[in-house]
Parts: C-alpha cells; sequence; structure tokens
C-alpha cells in the first residue's frame, strides 16, 4: 500500500509529518506525492488562524475527492481544537489530535482489521513528551523537535490549548537524533517545538543553553538554527553560549508581535519595546552583522492608528532584516477574541500591506551590506541550472552551478540583488 502526507502549518508539523513517514516506510508502505492517488492519505492540520482552518478543512476534502477508496487520517492542531466538525466530514476515517501521531501506523493497521472509524483526541494539558526520533530528513536542513507545548498563553493565541503544557524531550534523545542526521550528511539542524527556547523549563538543572552547548560539540554539524526563541529567553547565559560557539547561526527569529507598548500589554506578552530593543542591542555587540527577523500582527483589538505607528516606528529602530507579518485573527476561547474594539478586516489588510512593504526595504537594506562580499552557502535545490540556496544568516542565494553541489558548502561572491535572491557567482565549489 502506498500513502502520501499533506502538512499545513509550522516546522513542528513538519517534522512529525517526516517521522509518520518513517514510520511508514519502515512498516513496508510506500510513500507517494500529494499530486498522486494514494491508499492512505495523513492530514496534518493547522489551526493558528481563521485561513488555517479554512485551509485545513479545503485540504481534507481535497484529499478525500483525489483518493476515494484512501483511508483519511486526520491529524494535529485543527483536529484537536476542532473535532466534532472534523468527524463529521464524510469520508474521514481517523482522527487523531496531538497526541498519537507516533503511533500513526497502529492506527492504520487496526482499521483495517475493524473498519471502524477512530476518534482518538485526549486532553492535552499535563501530557508528558511523545518521543519521535526522526532517522532521515528529506532536505538539506535537517529539524528537530526538542519540546512541546507552551504555558505563555498570549491572549491572541490558540495554541497553549492544542499543544498542551511546556514538555522536553530527553537530552540523549536529541544528542543521538542529530548526531545520526549529521552522519548521514545533514551539515545544519535547526531546533524547533512550540516554544523552542523554553526547553528544560521541565526539569532539574538542565535548560536551553545547556543543551545548545552540549549539540555544539557533535562532530561533523557546520550549522546550528533556532527555528525562534521569545526574546525573554535571551538571558546572559543564553547571550555567553551565543558567543562562544561559532557554529550557531547568524541568524536569530525574535517574534516581536507589536511594538506599542499598549498592544503587547493587552496581547499578554512578557515585555515592552524598550525590554526587546535593549535585548536586540546584545545581541549586536556580541554578533555583528546578525540577521534579526520577527513575527508582527496588525490589526489587534483596540490597535489604532497611533499604536500602528508607534509599531513602524519600533521596527524601523530596530532594523530588523525581514517581517513575517500576520492580520489578527480571532480565536475562539481566547481572550482576545472577547475584547472590545475588534478591527474591521479592511483596516487590518491595509496595515499588512504596509508592514510587507517596510519589510521589503529593510530586507533591501540589509542585503545591499553583502553585494562584493564573499559568503558560503548550502545550496537546497537546483533549478534551471542554478543552486538555490541560503546563507548562514539567512540570505537567499541563487548561483550557477552543478546540481552535484547540493548539500556542500560553497563559497560564492554576491554580485547582485535580485530580490528575493542575492545573484552571486561561485569561488570555491567546495568551502571549508
Amino acid at each position: 500500500m502506498n500513502f502520501n502526507i499533506y502538512t499545513l502549518g509550522c516546522k513542528v508539523n513538519s517534522y512529525e509529518s517526516n517521522v509518520m513517514s518513517d514510520l511508514l516506510k519502515n512498516k513496508g508502505y510506500k510513500e507517494v506525492s500529494i499530486d498522486e492517488k494514494a491508499d492512505i492519505s495523513i492530514i496534518n492540520t493547522c489551526t493558528v488562524t481563521n485561513t488555517a482552518d479554512n485551509k485545513s478543512l479545503k485540504t481534507i476534502r481535497h484529499a478525500i475527492k483525489q483518493n476515494k477508496d484512501a483511508i483519511i487520517v486526520v491529524v494535529g492542531c485543527m483536529s484537536q481544537n476542532k473535532k466534532e466538525e472534523v468527524v463529521k466530514i464524510d469520508g474521514v476515517d481517523i482522527v487523531l489530535g496531538n497526541v498519537g501521531k507516533s503511533k500513526v501506523v497502529e492506527y492504520i493497521d487496526e482499521y483495517i482489521k475493524t473498519k471502524q472509524i477512530k476518534l482518538d483526541i485526549y486532553d492535552m494539558m499535563n501530557q508528558t513528551f511523545e518521543p519521535m526520533i526522526l532517522n532521515n530528513f528529506n532536505k538539506t536542513r535537517a529539524f528537530v523537535k526538542i519540546q512541546d507545548g507552551c504555558n505563555n498563553y498570549c491572549s491572541y493565541c490558540i495554541i497553549p490549548y492544542v499543544r498542551g503544557n511546556v514538555r522536553s524531550k530527553n537530552k540523549n534523545d536529541i544528542l543521538i537524533e542529530i548526531t545520526n542526521l549529521v552522519d548521514q550528511g545533514h551539515k545544519e539542524i535547526v531546533l524547533t517545538g512550540i516554544h523552542t527556547g523554553n526547553y528544560g523549563s521541565d526539569l532539574k538543572d538542565y535548560d536551553f543553553s545547556d543543551l545548545l552547548n552540549e549539540i555544539c560539540e557533535i562532530k561533523g554539524l557546520e550549522r546550528i538554527r533556532i527555528s525562534s526563541i521569545e526574546v525573554t529567553e535571551l538571558n546572559d547565559k543564553f547571550l555567553r553560549t551565543l558567543k562562544n560557539n561559532k557554529i550557531i547561526v547568524n541568524h536569530m527569529h525574535i517574534p516581536l508581535q507589536s511594538g506599542s507598548d499598549k498592544i503587547l500589554k493587552q496581547m499578554n506578552r512578557k515585555y515592552d519595546k524598550q525590554y526587546f530593543i535593549n535585548k536586540i542591542d546584545k545581541i549586536r555587540k556580541i554578533r555583528p552583522g546578525i540577521s534579526i527577523t520577527t513575527d508582527l500582527i496588525v490589526g489587534f483589538p483596540g490597535e489604532t492608528e497611533k499604536d500602528f505607528e508607534e509599531t513602524i516606528e519600533t521596527i524601523k529602530k530596530i532594523k530588523f532584516t525581514k517581517i513575517h507579518v500576520f492580520p489578527y485573527s480571532s480565536r475562539k476561547g481566547t481572550v482576545a477574541a472577547d475584547m472590545p474594539n475588534q478591527i474591521e478586516e479592511k483596516v487590518k489588510k491595509e496595515r499588512v500591506k504596509k508592514i510587507i512593504e517596510i519589510s521589503k526595504q529593510l530586507e533591501i537594506e540589509y542585503m545591499r551590506k553583502y553585494l562584493d562580499k564573499e559568503l558560503s552557502f548550502i545550496p537546497e535545490m537546483e533549478k534551471d541550472g542554478y543552486l538555490i540556496g541560503h546563507t548562514g544568516n539567512y540570505l537567499q542565494i541563487k548561483s550557477l552551478g552543478d546540481r552535484n553541489l547540493i548539500g556542500e558548502d560553497v563559497l560564492v561572491k554576491i554580485e547582485k540583488i535580485n530580490y528575493p535572491n542575492l545573484e552571486a557567482k561561485i569561488v570555491n565549489k567546495v568551502f571549508n
């Protein structure tokens, strides 16, 4: 039998989809693309926004239509959040939330024997970490999930309710997993989780910085990237770790969410804008030229034009390299959903558009610093004779070259900006 997996949402979902793929392959199932007919279709859903919900539902229905006789398995955040809605969809056979993905083979085997629709959704509070080990990642950059859950309860966010409490993966399992991935040729590892930097908060005398220091000792690993980290987790111990370990890349993604102190407080974020600015200044003293990217929500309830202008002033002052901007999406069950002064969709769209324009300006400004400079990048794909990949500071490089260089560390000279790429010429085929 063959299977395919549709993955929506975050890098944690991508990791978990890869784990499910590994498990099925090890059982003798064959993976096919989402464009091909499959005997089993798994949809790993997202619920972070209304748009994510709608996309998840659309994907479920598409999979059912394309694979009429297939076993349809729906897992993830949307099924955790809206199980009643999912189980009512004609054609869905197995519904799991955010517990049980590591047992997907058992669920499928049981369904093949019984033909009984299965709904298995657990309460996410006080869960333990579900063990998952990825033996191989199908891209140059390998993601490793180190923790799950979030205890922050930002007023706009549904994720703590669907992912549950913070729980950390066993550190020995992480080190073994990364060592195996490096042995298989992965040069870059991305540490990911729902609240990545909070790793170890449920452990005794061991935290995220301790884990980073141990990972940095793994022989053959060239790059460590952190998928995202909260500014409140950038304590002095972390900053020393960043200073002392050069294989931690020159790029950090630190969510700001708003540049207005009033809105940050209403969001239940744990900092004000000056705290954020001061931390960024400390990082840049340790790592001059580091790329700092961020997330931003606009149109939060009560966000006035003055608040929005304050946010623009803040992001220009910080000079982010890139801004991922989202219109506020009301999520039933969160505090913000019941707040007064909800913002019109038209206003949200206008604000998103303005931030995207500013982000592009800031991105190009950062790119200009590297014109005529030499940088190393790891090609991730080849298209029309061009190698495409990223530098350590997450600049996207496009260079003529042989596809045999995919996955290698290549030294190039930057020739021009062709947004969103930097076009470059290979100086050395392999950079050591």
